[in-house]
């Protein structure tokens, strides 16, 4: 979180809780580093944490299907996979880690509504098992870290001094976004759809002429996965989402078409890119113009990316928007339709918050979701301060 989330009162957040919990989250790091060969280990871990090739391996990451580097859980053994599993958990809150097994598992159902037929250059395009662990440091040592990441996850943690010191960035996506079951429906982004469609449905229309960025969607996330954000940025293209260029022609035009029909789906010229590039001042509506139930409405809206973290740092949160003063500087903006079904885009910004959440692609079926810190992504606050603090 780089700067402690507080609450009313000012206190910090429940302190031995969260020192519990990162003392359980060295023991099944190292555990889970000690049962790899050394041909697995070697990729599992970088060391020194801070040394620049290190540094920038672990702002380095992704949400498309290629390597996010370290460990694939299909190269571990059973009792491996279920450490890796266990590390993925203690960083999150159960709900958040249910929901991200759900998008692991969605691999299965999309490799079949695609016919089994996907082909990014991998032995299986959609696997399961081609989710990626990686620690940075020695767990226990004053700063580490850890990532698990793959197609539509990415869970980035920073350990300083025993607390939880940054869990952003945090993205979840599902593809596809609803799936039949039996006499049901799965949505595993639903909640966060629906509850901001809410949000939107309940404004006054000059409130929602406010709130709206752009009557069409943009087709996807416009941080996209850079290390860091800034006001000015534009949506990247998928080209740039993946580690380093495509390795053969064949991949690169594959990549480039899959990019120009999103683009014709959206309808966005250059105008409209540069119409939704995030600002430094927030836009839409902001919560202090809100009603008590629209108000209610967006903090739960709020948690459905904040809980996205370790319990006590998700329950500190819901405390620090239970402050007015802090809830009051968020604002809410939209793009697209509010019709269900239809291609729509949101956003949160406000103090070091930046939310983003997507479903356009595939006819509205594949939806991404992002929570993002813009001044404490991976930590970067905390240790630029200890930058500053080292002699030279």
């Amino acid at each position: 979180m780089g700067e402690k989330v507080t609450d009313s009162e000012g206190a910090a957040g429940p302190g031995d809780a969260e020192r519990m919990l990162v003392s359980d989250m060295v023991h099944i790091a190292t555990e889970f580093l000690d049962s790899l060969p050394e041909k697995l280990y070697s990729r599992a871990v970088q060391l020194p944490f801070g040394d620049p090739a290190v540094e920038a391996e672990r702002v380095r990451w992704f949400y498309t299907p290629t390597d996010h580097g370290g460990v694939p859980i299909g190269e571990l053994s059973p009792r491996q996979q279920g450490l890796a599993m266990r590390l993925l958990a203690s960083g999150l809150t159960r709900p958040a880690y249910a929901t991200a097994c759900v998008i692991m598992g969605l691999e299965n159902v999309l490799d079949e509504l695609e016919g089994w037929s996907a082909d990014w250059g991998r032995e299986r395009t959609r696997d399961p098992g081609l989710y990626w662990v990686r620690v940075f440091g020695r767990p226990g040592d004053p700063l580490w870290g850890w990532r698990v990441g793959g197609h539509h996850l990415s869970v980035n943690l920073l350990i300083h001094d025993g607390e939880i010191a940054a869990t952003t960035p945090s993205f979840l996506g599902a593809n596809p976004a609803a799936s039949p079951l039996l006499a049901g429906t799965l949505r595993p982004l639903g909640g966060a759809e629906d509850l901001a469609r809410s949000v939107m449905g309940s404004l006054r229309t000059p409130e929602q002429a406010r709130a709206l960025l752009h009557p069409r969607a943009i087709s996807d996330i416009v941080s996209g996965n850079r290390a860091r954000v800034r006001p000015g940025d534009r949506m990247m293209h998928l080209q740039d989402l993946f580690r380093g260029p495509l390795p053969t022609p064949r991949l690169s035009a594959q990549a480039d078409r899959h990019d120009e029909a999103a683009e014709r789906a959206s309808g966005y010229t250059e105008q409209d890119h540069e119409t939704m590039a995030l600002t430094l001042e927030p836009q839409g509506v902001p919560a202090h113009e809100m009603t008590v139930e629209q108000r209610g409405l967006l903090r739960e809206l709020l948690a459905a990316y904040t809980d996205r973290s370790p319990t006590p740092v998700a329950d500190a949160y819901r405390r620090h928007y239970l402050v007015e003063h802090n809830l009051d500087r968020v604002h809410f903006a939209w793009a697209g339709s509010v019709s269900p079904g239809e291609p729509h885009y949101y956003r949160l910004t406000g103090p070091r918050l930046l939310v983003e959440y997507d479903n356009t692609q595939r006819a509205a079926d594949h939806a991404h979701s992002v929570w993002r810190d813009p001044d404490g992504d991976f930590g970067m606050d905390l240790l630029a301060s200890h930058r500053t603090e080292i002699p030279h």
